[in-house]
């Protein structure tokens, strides 16, 4: 990756990995400027990968802390922050 791939968000990255797709699918372009498509692609890939993986770690550390928290699959708490609503609901009444 350059340091410009790594400036480029998830979307910037997908899209112009997709428009090098078709550009390749459609064909007509020299076996020079196919291999550089080819390669851009490579290189946005890997950026969209490199997201892609810091997000699931996000997502992994995220569930993880929930349940090291104990609070399992979030619907104990959900209920609770329900009733606190209904509470402070029947107090402003």
């Amino acid at each position: 990756m350059t340091e410009s791939d790594t400036a480029l968000g998830y979307e910037q990255a997908r899209d112009e990995l997709v428009e090098v797709v078709r550009r390749l699918e459609a064909g007509g372009t020299s076996l020079e400027e196919s291999l550089a498509l080819w390669e851009r692609g490579e290189e946005l890939a890997q950026v969209c990968r490199h997201w892609l993986e810091g997000a699931r770690a996000r997502l992994d550390s995220a569930l993880a802390a929930r349940e090291a928290a104990g609070d399992g699959d979030g619907r104990e708490a959900g209920r609770e922050a329900g009733r606190e609503a209904g509470r402070e609901a029947g107090r402003e009444e």
